[in-house]
């Protein structure tokens, strides 16, 4: 039979009970779980994988794993001291009951209470009495003092390097679907590649952390992340101001300025005013051209109404005689037929 030596990955199935009373209070059984009134239906229950030695459990049952034989069931005791501690009688305080009813808190013995000290600490307790005024609580671990049994058995010890390191990721991140993990091994070092996991920034940061001192432990020298730590702890880049290049206007060439050079410029500017302005007298021959056509078309206009009024008049007298003449007939008739 195989037999656990430290730095050994291994999968543990465990059940954890106080020596003095046999309340079960940690087990990987679910069965067990829910017999004992302390089952978690967000946990998860099955042989816990660990890396012996590493601190994964509970000091007092962790170096007693060793030498032990895979498959082989085991109770192995725990003293106080290796397990929750001693009782420490200065943490037992002593409260006015004015402070918790102040607070809407009615205190009574067995009641879990959480107090922040002016450090800022929380400290969890438990009520021991109240009585007088007074509330006394027991800032104790509920198990210090207490002898524990551990009924374990080594279920399996791991032995191929990628599944090792699958079986640590387990126990960082019991999230994680280890099939989306890309792991390369060498002889001293190891990548981890969680770039297809889909898991969120901080459960990455927290988890390559214990994972990195996992890994170490069972003797990888150089441990690799894809992403790494830093890159996920880089705050987003932020976008650069938009450089926009201005175009350089052309100036011309500075020329010294000589006597010949003034004559040039003042011939240039003299040659422009002629084509620009037109001379005075060409200005008056237009300006009386332009008033003998205004004139010209003025009369134009006006006969053309005054003929086209005329010919409509005649052409209204004419129709208003040949009637009187057609009436007249017509009355001439009208005579003529009563005669």
């Amino acid at each position: 039979m195989m037999k656990v030596q430290k730095g050994d990955v291994i999968r543990l199935h465990y059940t954890g009970k106080v020596k003095e009373t046999g309340e079960v209070f940690d087990t990987t059984y679910e069965e067990v779980a829910k017999e004992a009134g302390i089952y978690n239906e967000n946990g998860i229950y099955g042989p816990v994988p660990i890396a012996v030695g590493a601190g994964h459990v509970l000091g007092g049952l962790d170096e007693q794993l060793e030498g032990l034989e895979v498959g082989k069931k085991y109770e192995i005791i725990v003293p106080p001291e290796k397990g929750f501690g001693k009782r420490d009688p200065k943490l037992i305080k002593t409260f006015t009951l004015g402070q918790f009813r102040r607070q809407g808190i009615y205190p009574f013995p067995g009641m879990p209470v959480e107090i922040e000290t002016e450090s800022g600490r929380k400290l969890k307790g438990r009520v021991l009495t109240v009585s007088g005024g007074r509330v006394r609580v027991d800032f104790n671990h509920p198990y210090a003092g207490k002898h524990l049994i551990y009924e374990a058995e080594v279920v399996e010890k791991i032995e191929d390097p990628i599944e090792k390191v699958k079986a640590l990721i387990e126990l960082r991140m019991p999230m994680v679907d280890t099939e989306k993990v890309i792991i390369e091994v060498g002889e001293k070092d190891v990548t981890v590649d969680f770039s297809n996991a889909g898991l969120d920034r901080n459960t990455l940061v927290l988890g390559e952390i214990l994972l990195e001192s996992d890994l170490k432990f069972i003797g990888y020298e150089e441990v690799n992340f894809k992403p790494g730590v830093d890159e996920l702890l880089k705050p987003p880049e932020e976008k650069g101001e938009e450089v926009v290049e201005l175009e350089e206007e052309v100036s011309e060439p500075l020329v010294e300025k000589t006597e010949e050079n003034e004559e040039a410029e003042e011939k240039e500017k003299g040659e422009a005013k002629e084509t620009e302005e037109p001379s005075s007298e060409n200005a008056e021959e237009a300006e009386t051209a332009e008033k003998k056509t205004k004139k010209k078309t003025t009369r134009k206009s006006t006969s053309r109404k005054s003929t086209k009024g005329r010919k409509t008049r005649r052409t209204t007298t004419r129709k208003t005689t040949s009637k009187k003449k057609t009436k007249a007939a017509e009355e001439k008739k009208g005579e003529s037929k009563e005669e």
